[in-house]
């Protein structure tokens, strides 16, 4: 399927509808196949089975098109970052990630973000709106596209909720996103191939008991408040304590962990000190401890450590018993990894974005 033009906000998008909500439209138990067929994978098909009728008074209420492609970069390891333009002119990034045996969507759930973390490059760039349900489910949906031209084999991708946003403030249309993509008569993406990272955005962590079960991650970075508070300015207000209990209070599956992310920062939070604050907190729970080394973009004051640094922290935590693992870095020559993302549309214009 492709992108066509570009939508009328006033319609909401199909790719927002679970089954669920389909049968409320006027889809008939007989019908369903074929109409989701036609909807995600062969247009053609509505032409057999769809009335005509049915299709001009749905038209009336949804669009049917998917956002379009503004801009496209590959990195030297397989990489893709997607510039996504939606019908009101504003844009996201959304990253295709290569792993051994699946690639991985990294999705954004707001333009902008209004978290301003110190660490991320999109903290720079400010909030400018949510992004609603179709519109998340409709990145996954191009990506997932592009990348079956390339590979009709391919198995859709996992998903990652990291890229531009805080998914907790725009909840109730990324909880609607899941379950779209998770409906396994719509894209079928299973809950364990799924995971939300969170800053910790207290107010509507309780919410995320009644989604599906899907993994969860929290921005770690410090275990201790006031310097977390310098990386998550929102710490101030909603501190690591009450954040690890709400964490703490969800049902997690049998062999399910909540993963912990530690940026990596020189000379900041890679102490003996932090080993120690780190088994303190974790030590006791389902965790585990995502070591991400610090991707630098324009303007940070914050540095990369040096491998033999990162070694050496990883095992002195490692020998405390926790469970450790460093994340790869990907697509950092196209500022694509984690923390780069930004819709700077000067640096695309100079190819520096």
């Amino acid at each position: 399927m492709r992108s066509s033009i570009l939508p009328p906000m006033n319609l909401v998008s199909a790719f927002s509808l679970t089954q669920d909500d389909w049968k409320s439209q006027g889809i008939s138990h007989e019908l369903m196949p074929f109409w989701l067929d036609g909807l995600y994978k062969n247009r053609s098909l509505w032409d057999k089975h769809v009335s005509p009728k049915l299709l001009v008074d749905l038209n009336k209420k949804f669009h049917f098109a998917l956002p379009e492609i503004s801009d496209l970069k590959e990195s030297e390891d397989g990489t893709v970052k997607f510039l996504i333009k939606y019908s009101d002119n504003m844009e996201v990034e959304t990253v295709l990630i290569p792993f051994h045996k699946r690639f991985t969507v990294c999705l954004s759930t707001q333009v902008g973000c209004g978290m301003n973390c110190s660490f991320c490059y999109t903290g720079t760039q400010g909030l400018k709106r949510n992004l609603t349900s179709g519109e998340i489910v409709g990145q996954y949906m191009v990506a997932m596209n592009w990348l079956k031209t390339k590979n009709p084999e391919s198995l859709n991708p996992s998903i990652v909720f990291m890229g531009q946003g805080e998914p907790l403030h725009n909840i109730e249309q990324v909880h609607q996103a899941i379950k779209v993509l998770n409906d396994p008569k719509t894209l079928g993406v299973g809950h364990r191939q799924m995971t939300l990272s969170t800053v910790g955005y207290l107010p509507e962590m309780e919410k995320l008991k009644s989604f599906p079960k899907i993994n969860f991650a929290l921005s770690l970075h410090s275990p201790f408040e006031g310097q977390r508070s310098e990386l998550i300015p929102v710490n101030g207000k909603f501190p690591l304590k009450d954040v690890v209990a709400a964490l703490d209070g969800l049902d997690l599956l049998k062999r399910q962990f909540i993963t912990y992310e530690y940026l990596l920062i020189k000379d900041f939070n890679m102490s003996d000190e932090h080993v120690e604050g780190l088994a303190d907190l974790l030590g006791s729970r389902k965790a585990i401890l995502n070591l991400i080394p610090f991707n630098p973009f324009p303007g940070s004051k914050w540095e990369r450590p040096l491998l033999e640094e990162i070694e050496t922290f990883k095992e002195k935590l490692v020998s405390r018993k926790l469970r450790v693992m460093v994340r790869t870095t990907k697509g950092s020559d196209i500022l694509a990894a984690c923390g780069q993302l930004k819709v700077n549309k000067l640096a695309r214009k100079n190819g520096t974005h």
